[in-house]
């Protein structure tokens, strides 16, 4: 996945600037507009309550999710996506999780997007379900507009079989010399403006590495 001279330092480095970009991208972009922001007043209504699990406030939400939540990516796993012992591997998983008060997946990819969303099928409203189908988004050229990518979630919604997510992200760019427009940030803002108010998503932000970048969106779309 990376090349022999990517070190660990570089890798801590990087993941770290990431994360931040993603937790300070959090959910902007204008999204938050006219909705209520505010801390969950009881933590114990949120989702999947559990007394052993710590809670914290989701950005701007005000959604209170599990400290330790599920990333979209699996490692290592013995079984092929798609087969019956994945699917049944990936809602065991989901399962334990929501009973040990874990109430938050975030997946970035279409097939994670479509394993999760049929993992948690009867279970839909314990859970928080973070979204990004990021072929679909603004890492290439195809979708980097508001119409596209309004397309693309919508056909992710769709063959997901999901009616609404509570976060959606756009997956941006992350290469050092890559960079989007005023017009990609526009289309961005929109898709998600769009998104929202057509009641298909709670929430809604944005995914990069790209720190400076992330932080200069928060102030532009406040």
């Amino acid at each position: 996945m990376v090349g022999k001279d990517f070190t660990r330092r570089e890798f801590i480095h990087d993941s770290a600037a990431a994360s931040a970009a993603v937790a300070a991208a959090g959910l902007t972009a204008g999204c938050a507009r006219g909705v209520a922001i505010r801390e969950m007043a009881d933590v114990t209504k949120t989702r999947s309550y559990n007394e052993n699990m710590e809670y914290r406030r989701l950005g701007k939400t005000g959604l209170m999710v599990s400290a330790i939540s599920l990333g979209g990516h699996w490692k290592k796993l013995p079984y092929k996506p798609g087969t019956a012992e994945f699917n049944k591997n990936r809602a065991d998983v989901i399962s334990a999780c929501l009973d040990h008060g874990i109430n938050y997946v975030d997946a970035c990819a279409g097939g994670e997007v479509m394993a999760y969303a049929d993992a948690v099928r009867g279970r839909r409203e314990e859970i928080y379900f973070g979204y990004s189908w990021y072929e679909w988004e603004m890492r290439f050229a195809e979708w980097q507009t508001e119409n596209k990518l309004l397309e693309g979630f919508d056909k992710g919604l769709r063959q997901a079989k999901l009616n609404y997510v509570d976060l959606w992200r756009i997956t941006c760019y992350w290469q050092p010399k890559t960079n989007h427009t005023t017009a990609h940030e526009e289309a961005i803002v929109g898709a998600l403006n769009k998104a929202r108010k057509a009641g298909k998503v709670r929430f809604c932000g944005i995914s990069t590495h790209k720190h400076d970048w992330a932080i200069r969106m928060m102030e532009k779309y406040p």
